[in-house]
């Protein structure tokens, strides 16, 4: 009997296109040290997609799930409300013939034991899929697995509309408007609620461990940047928590308002009160949310209409997050339109890498600005994905670029894949002598504060 091969993922690099496979147990550390050369590039950018916030374990999400999962659910729930409230409606049809001729059949009618309970309230009715299936927008077909894809085309749909002088049109628009409002109820009820929300850290965590071996770079560098195109909050709570100062297009206190100057900001810390010695500070980031969040809301506050409000009860509706920074009106040039050339200014210069995770390449507009920045040829891509992946993947795999590499396929234990966030964050980010000493701090917070009072005593 022979012994089982150890376990090994998958590369994509050296302008080879066929992936080749890499030991985990042997091969390991050459790739540790090719991703740690990277990093140390002068301009270095991360571009965190929504794989990052999902994780399964038990078969339970821990996370947040990814577009895919998200607007089965969205999609498949609206189907089913509308086929229960049609079966509904067949069974009061029903009964009322049968009082035609029994008036005791109408008192004695129940309904089945296993009738569902009212549908969630972003779910869609029937006029609105049957309005969405006249103007061929399917909620069984592509839409009903990229939620992105179908904010995207409700948008410029209600766009058309609302600058129509045909009432109905307009009517229209406003029923857009309130599918719409719904999607956005639906995702906010996502990132604000699930495992992670009831005291489960484990995205959370994954989240830490990046930031805290992401800040450790030398400070004559300029300080790194995280792009996402994720909704949710963890990557603001983990640098919180792990005392990071960070710039994310906002200033103020009171009320934070994006201002796009801020990111020209740099966090300096005064070595000589005399001579006035300035020296960037080892932890800052620079933080920019590509298609919003939900903690961001609109006014109507002159030149800077968009706030950042820590979510509260209600805000669902009036969160902004949207999936394209097209134009749709004069308040969605700012802040989208900033923070795409913020995207495109930074890994456009020269020794710029941008390392992607959890992102598959299905934004037409990012994909773009990252092709156009291939034309630099300082320009480095590193692909934390699937090699064999279709799609845009297995087009810049077939590029036989050297300057590209993708990562992914099995992970060191099974049931793990090495293109996941966690194992990006435990495997190929380099291991630093420092983090003994962050882990210690961790536990000096942890268990030296104030003891806390049992319950039940004063």
């Amino acid at each position: 009997m022979t012994d089982p091969a150890p376990p090994s993922f998958q590369i994509v690099r050296n302008g080879v296109s066929a992936p080749a496979d890499v030991d985990w147990s042997g091969g390991l550390e050459g790739v540790q040290k090719g991703i740690s050369d990277a990093l140390s590039a002068r301009n270095i950018a991360f571009l965190l997609g929504a794989g990052c916030s999902s994780h399964r374990s038990g078969g339970e999400e821990d996370g947040i799930a990814t577009m895919q999962p998200l607007a089965r659910e969205f999609c498949s729930t609206s189907l089913e409300r509308v086929t229960s409230e049609a079966e509904a409606e067949a069974a009061i049809w029903d009964v009322a013939g049968d009082a035609e001729d029994d008036p005791s059949a109408v008192e004695d009618w129940e309904a089945p034991d296993d009738e569902p309970g009212p549908p969630p309230s972003w779910a869609l009715t029937k006029a609105e899929i049957d309005y969405l299936g006249q103007v061929g927008v399917e909620l069984t077909g592509d839409y009903a697995r990229n939620l992105e894809r179908l904010m995207e085309v409700l948008h410029s749909l209600r766009f058309v509309l609302a600058r129509s002088s045909k009432d109905a049109h307009r009517q229209r628009a406003e029923l857009l408007t309130g599918v719409i409002a719904k999607i956005q109820a639906f995702l906010w009820e996502r990132c604000t609620a699930g495992a992670f929300a009831k005291g489960d850290g484990t995205v959370l965590g994954f989240y830490e461990k990046f930031y805290r071996k992401l800040v450790l770079r030398d400070r004559t560098l300029p300080r790194p940047w995280v792009f996402t195109t994720n909704y949710d909050l963890f990557n603001e709570t983990a640098m919180d928590r792990l005392g990071i100062p960070y710039a994310n297009g906002f200033s103020g206190v009171i009320e934070r308002r994006f201002n796009p100057s801020t990111f020209r900001y740099a966090l300096a810390e005064q070595l000589d009160v005399s001579s006035r010695k300035w020296s960037a500070v080892d932890a800052f980031v620079y933080l920019c949310k590509l298609h919003g969040s939900i903690s961001w809301t609109e006014d109507d506050h002159g030149l800077f209409p968009i706030r950042e409000t820590w979510p509260g009860a209600g805000a669902g509706a009036k969160m902004m997050i949207f999936p394209t920074p097209a134009k749709q009106n004069a308040s969605l040039a700012s802040p989208y339109a900033d923070l795409f050339r913020e995207f495109q200014s930074r890994i456009v210069r020269e020794q710029s890498v941008l390392i992607t995770v959890g992102y598959a390449f299905g934004d037409e507009h990012l994909n773009n600005i990252i092709y156009q920045a291939l034309t630099i040829p300082t320009f480095r891509l590193i692909i934390f994905a699937s090699p064999d992946v279709g799609g845009e993947i297995v087009k810049l795999r077939d590029l036989g670029d050297p300057r590209i590499w993708i990562i992914g396929g099995d992970g060191p234990t099974p049931g793990t894949r090495a293109h996941y966030f966690d194992t990006v964050v435990e495997h190929f980010m380099p291991q630093r002598p420092s983090e003994r000493i962050d882990e210690a701090v961790r536990k000096v917070m942890e268990t030296m504060g104030p003891a806390k009072e049992p319950p039940g005593e004063p």
